[in-house]
């Protein structure tokens, strides 16, 4: 954001001098009216006009920025836990890793063959991620902010692909075209897999912008086209940046898809690794190569998206913006709604239904496979609910906070979730055996890997919300005598709660459907819908698993439902 220079004359004070304000105001003054915080059309630079500008003799500090004040310990205690426990299988990487000396582990990441796998997973990973930013910023932008007939039922159905597993769509698109098996097929699979991620903080982002901020911009001679370029895209740039993060990470970690669709990247090379030889030190130097990769990305993201908030601070009620009319644009506006949701949710739908009628091989015990639902529920639900406790402390902080420690605790909470399901999981069972045996084959093991692995799912939907929330009203309580847990409590986490439990549900629908974790972890004689879906299918019973598959895609179909209904 662009802070004019202190000799400016005052038109509207920023969220950090309204914060100030508060703090000194008698308890019950009402603010200045018509103060908000908002974006300069011009971009900040010395061209076009500026909208708002910061009252003279006044720092201003960017909304999530409290500048001279640390986290409070009842946040920096727990986000502590949250990023010792996304460490551990670094630590199991060093050690194995460096098992038969680092001259041996340099000699495999320095090898042809690693260098071929890190340009075939980037060049994969940077093709599904622009093709998710193109989809899901144009998906909600047209439910979010056009007159879209029936702009509801297409959010929702945006939001359906979230319950469709990646291998089982590269499943369907390979049993319709063999053809496909490659580079192709992969990021086909991958992208109608893993566009929402994007689609849905986008569009909470936009349904949480002030429109008089545009409208303002209007007034100034700004056209549609350069409003939204100039006015809304800055404001939604945080929240597609880490959709965008997720997306990259999903692809970077996926092993079902790439496996299934015979393209060679570090997952997949590093479970041949592991099944192929007891020597682990391949694996592990491979899977550094990974976490190195992971951490690259979370700090580009973290530039992209910058460290300014965008808050409404002024006294009122936000409206919502007025819907834009289509006009000659509406047929291709729907024709592109139709097509996404025609081939991400009901071309893989159809192929299942067919393998349901078709085959002759399924066993319809009603009674195993009730009993795989149940448990597949309550194992989701319990990963869901440890990663979003976990979460919260990480996303305030990264919200409300600046600093190094606050940098170094977000990115420490991503070093699990690039990682394959398998590294993850031989790291808990590794610690588990020597340090605490109890553990062992339980499903408090399973849910630790789950939250793992999913923590930057839930981090991203809660530093979202709280980027939304204003601070103003934190500053409020804390000059109210409210102590740091109250404000949490009582502030920070009501005013973020709808963005926190969409993260909470998408944690649910991604827990549901992982895979190599939950085939290595989970306890004996336990199954999940996932676990009994991939045992047929290697056995090439297609028919007899499509009643898990089924199942799998009804129960994640209800939370992705709620998502696409989720207003905030």
């Amino acid at each position: 954001m662009h802070t004019p220079p202190e000799s400016e004359s005052p038109e509207f004070g920023t969220s950090g001098s309204a914060s100030a304000e508060s703090a000194s105001r008698p308890a019950g003054a009402s603010a200045p009216a018509g103060r908000e915080r908002v974006s300069t059309p011009g971009g900040g630079g010395g061209r076009g006009p500026r909208l708002f500008r910061t009252a003279a003799g006044r720092k201003s500090c960017t909304a999530g920025e409290p500048a001279g004040r640390r986290p409070p310990l009842v946040l920096v205690i727990p986000a502590c836990a949250a990023a010792v426990l996304a460490l551990l299988p670094l630590g199991y990487l060093a050690v194995r890793a460096l098992e038969r000396g680092p001259g041996y582990a340099w000699e495999i990441v320095a090898d042809e063959r690693t260098l071929q796998l890190l340009g075939r997973s980037l060049g994969l990973t940077a093709a599904v991620v622009a093709a998710c930013l193109v989809l899901g910023v144009s998906l909600a932008w047209l439910t979010v902010r056009t007159a879209l007939p029936g702009a509801r039922a297409w959010s929702v159905l945006a939001t359906l692909p979230l319950a469709v597993p990646s291998y089982v769509a590269a499943f369907a698109w390979l049993s319709a075209e063999p053809g496909l098996a490659g580079f192709g097929g992969a990021a086909l699979a991958l992208t109608l897999v893993s566009f929402p991620y994007v689609q849905l903080p986008v569009a909470a982002a936009l349904r949480g912008i002030d429109p008089a901020q545009e409208e303002a911009a209007r007034s100034l001679g700004y056209g549609p086209l350069r409003t939204f370029l100039r006015v809304t895209l800055p404001q939604l740039r945080p929240a597609a940046a880490g959709g965008a993060l997720l997306v990259a990470l999903y692809v970077l970690s996926d092993f079902g898809a790439v496996s299934l669709m015979r393209y060679d990247t570090f997952t997949r090379a590093i479970h041949t690794s592991y099944r192929a030889s007891f020597d682990r030190t391949p694996a592990a130097a491979l899977s550094v190569v990974l976490v190195v990769m992971t951490v690259a990305l979370v700090a580009a993201e973290a530039r992209t998206r910058g460290r300014a908030g965008h808050t409404r601070t002024g006294t009122g009620t936000a409206r919502p913006a007025v819907p834009l009319p289509l006009g000659r644009w509406r047929p291709l506006a729907l024709l592109w709604c139709g097509a996404v949701a025609a081939v991400a949710v009901a071309f893989p739908l159809g192929t299942l239904g067919y393998w349901l009628a078709a085959g002759t091989s399924a066993t319809w015990d009603l009674g195993g496979l009730a009993d795989t639902a149940w448990a597949t529920l309550g194992v989701a639900a319990a990963g869901a609910a440890l990663t979003t406790a976990l979460a919260l402390p990480v996303g305030v902080i990264a919200a409300r906070h600046r600093g190094r420690g606050a940098r170094l605790l977000e990115q420490a909470s991503y070093a699990g979730h690039a990682l394959p399901g398998i590294t993850v999981a031989l790291s808990l069972v590794f610690f588990a055996v020597r340090y605490a045996y109890p553990l062992y084959q339980q499903l408090p093991l399973l849910v630790g890997a789950y939250a793992v692995l999913f923590l930057p799912v839930a981090v991203a939907a809660t530093r979202a919300a709280v980027l939304q929330a204003p601070p103003a009203l934190e500053d409020v309580a804390r000059s109210l005598g409210r102590r740091p847990w109250q404000v949490l409590r009582e502030v920070t986490v009501p005013l973020a709660a709808p963005g926190v439990a969409a993260g909470a549900a998408l944690t649910f629908v991604v827990c549901m459907k992982e895979l190599p974790a939950t085939l290595l972890l989970r306890p004996t004689g336990m199954d999940t819908l996932a676990t009994r879906l991939w045992t047929e299918t290697g056995a090439g019973s297609f028919a007899a698993a499509a009643p898990y598959a089924a199942a799998l895609i009804l129960l994640a179909a209800v939370p992705s439902y709620l998502l696409g209904r989720h207003r905030t």
